[in-house]
């Protein structure tokens, strides 16, 4: 990554940080968020002042799990990971009383969130009054929570119904549409009788229109079916060079037509390793394809593919040296990109395009379906997706693959 997308990226977390501590002191209840390796990077008032009272470390050199849970983290992690994104569990104080801690595991950011629930109170014990007015006030904030999960449900439920029906007029529209474009490669084969030059040209016109339209009605049964939860991957030991070089074999044909040139750079050193044949041949089509939509004619797009050491975060945290020694020496992750000579995308947009339904140029056909589809199949083997881009210059759209999973 470039200097100026690492400045970028640390001034979005800043900002990220700053806007969720402002959250987070809207809170009456001690909430923390930490790192995966314990660090603690935000506290809200009520909790800063919770750990003033019990003399615990400050905020820069606080750890969640030797200074506040008192716990082993490999436990708690490995429970979160497994599909448990929220755990509640009872710790003990400072003063010995007993509070509850709920856990959540945020993915994306791989952060730990941490409400205490029932902490020794800041008021005193003989305060009734306030005590009185805050448990009134939890209970509004309960009734409020329940409002809005309600609301919530609701909403998801009708979200669920409105992809249910449009997967169903998708799939209606499959049949027909692959009947047309049969039609159409029949009559452009000359086997009804000779066509004039005028008639195949229409006739070629259509019948691409016609596999527009294919795509997108693929597309978004695809999209249908991971918003459904039906997405299985099939893990399988597989070679990714192979894997790569067919697909890009199948789409010589529609970059000559375009006149792009499409070069495909793989690394002899790529190894097998378990990963969904069909899965990542669709992530890379999905790509392919938005690279050859941006391009404009006589340019280029460069598929790379190369073997790559993956830094990922962990609860015990490794030397420098240890970091060198593996990257140096056990790759364990692929690294694949698509690069283009296209127009690029700006700065402000480089997250919001792998949202569903976003397209950041209103004049190009599509649902902006294909990029949100490329990061859950990657997020589901556990890799990560981003781009470089910067106006005029082009962008590459970069994954990795972990190649250590099971």
């Amino acid at each position: 990554m470039s200097n100026s997308a690492a400045v970028t990226q640390f001034s979005r977390r800043s900002l990220a940080l700053a806007q969720v501590a402002s959250l987070l002191d809207t809170v009456e209840r001690p909430m923390l968020v930490a790192e995966r390796g314990g660090h603690v990077v935000l506290a809200n008032q009520r909790a800063q002042q919770c750990l003033q009272k019990h003399n615990l470390p400050p905020l820069g050199s606080l750890n969640l799990f030797s200074d506040v849970l008192k716990l082993d983290p490999a436990g708690l992690l490995t429970q979160l990971e497994s599909g448990e994104h929220e755990i509640a569990l009872p710790i003990q104080v400072v003063d010995g009383n007993e509070a509850h801690a709920r856990i959540r595991w945020l993915p994306e950011p791989d952060w730990l969130v941490v409400a205490v629930e029932s902490a020794p109170a800041i008021v005193s014990a003989d305060d009734t009054e306030m005590r009185n007015t805050l448990q009134e006030l939890l209970q509004e904030r309960e009734i409020t929570y329940r409002n809005l999960l309600a609301a919530y449900l609701r909403l998801q439920e009708v979200n669920r119904q409105k992809t249910v029906f449009l997967a169903s007029a998708a799939h209606e529209l499959k049949t027909p549409l692959a009947v047309m474009k049969g039609y159409y490669d029949l009559l452009l084969s000359g086997s009804l009788g000779k066509l004039a030059e005028r008639q195949r040209d229409i006739l070629q016109e259509s019948k691409e229109s016609c596999e527009r339209l294919v795509r997108l009605v693929s597309m978004f049964l695809n999209y249908s079916a991971l918003e459904s939860g039906k997405l299985v991957l099939h893990l399988r030991d597989n070679d990714l060079r192979d894997c790569l070089a067919e697909l890009a074999t199948r789409w010589q044909d529609a970059f000559q037509r375009k006149q792009v040139r499409l070069e495909v750079r793989i690394s002899p050193q790529l190894e097998p390793f378990k990963f969904d044949y069909q899965k990542v041949q669709q992530s890379v089509a999905n790509l392919l394809d938005n690279a050859l939509k941006h391009t404009p004619a006589g340019g280029s797009v460069v598929l790379a593919a190369e073997p790559h050491f993956w830094e990922r975060r962990a609860a015990v945290v490794s030397t420098p040296e240890d970091r060198r020694r593996n990257a140096a020496g056990r790759p364990n992750s692929a690294l694949l990109s698509v690069s283009d000579t296209g127009p690029g995308i700006a700065a402000e947009y480089h997250q919001e395009i792998f949202e569903e339904f976003v397209r950041v140029d209103r004049t190009s056909s599509g649902m902006g379906l294909g990029l949100a589809i490329v990061k859950r199949l990657v997020q589901a083997h556990r890799g990560k997706i981003w781009v470089d881009s910067e106006e005029g210059r082009g962008c590459t759209f970069t994954f990795l693959l972990p190649s250590d999973i099971e």
